[in-house]
């Protein structure tokens, strides 16, 4: 069972730099090749600070992929918050392909990143990733949602099975980028999700 959240103030800044540094080394170097130690020194903290507000490395792991995702998230929020028309929809998808340029089209999704590699060995982590891509469709959805409320798509849209497909899109364009190098890649992608939106114009 995972650790409570620590009651003080100081004790939440002193769990948040913890994560904030699983979550910078789990970025650069994948879950599997991050200790405790590594941690610990980046922190920076003791092994007892650690078991104190974890229960354990997959508790901490667990706590970094949560970080992530709302890190993913939270870039997107205001874009996505404010579809309400193609060019809203248009500014949102350039800012994805903006981001893997400034990347260098490195590290592909970091949600989907960590998926790849604790999924199938952590169901806790699994559940949580699942989470933050359903998170991310919702976001989607009510995006979609409001060119549909304007108009923009057409009123028998099926706005659920668009965010899925544009979902879909978005993750293979972002893992092309990643093992191509190529931020064209994602481009691609979300041309190919703003085709298919625009075949529902209303």
């Amino acid at each position: 069972m995972p650790a409570e959240l620590p009651s003080t103030q100081k004790g939440r800044r002193t769990r948040e730099r913890i994560v904030s540094a699983a979550a910078q080394l789990v970025a650069e170097r994948g879950a599997a090749a991050v200790s405790l130690d590594d941690i610990g020194a980046l922190a920076p903290a003791s092994r007892s600070q650690l078991y104190h507000y974890f229960e354990d490395r997959d508790d901490l792991i667990r706590a970094a992929v949560n970080a992530t995702s709302d890190a993913v998230l939270g870039a997107q929020h205001q874009l996505l918050g404010h579809i309400d028309s193609w060019a809203g929809l248009e500014r949102w998808m350039d800012a994805m392909v903006e981001m893997q340029v400034h990347r260098q089209a490195r590290g592909g999704c970091p949600i989907g990143s960590l998926a790849g590699q604790l999924a199938e060995r952590d169901p806790l982590a699994r559940a949580a990733l699942a989470e933050a891509l359903g998170r991310w469709e919702q976001e989607i959805t009510a995006g979609l949602e409001s060119l549909k409320h304007a108009g923009v798509l057409h009123a028998d849209a099926d706005i659920s099975d668009l965010a899925k497909a544009t979902m879909a899109l978005i993750q293979g364009g972002l893992l092309l980028t990643q093992v191509r190098r190529d931020p064209l890649e994602l481009r691609s992608s979300l041309d190919a999700a703003l085709t298919l939106l625009r075949a529902q114009a209303g």
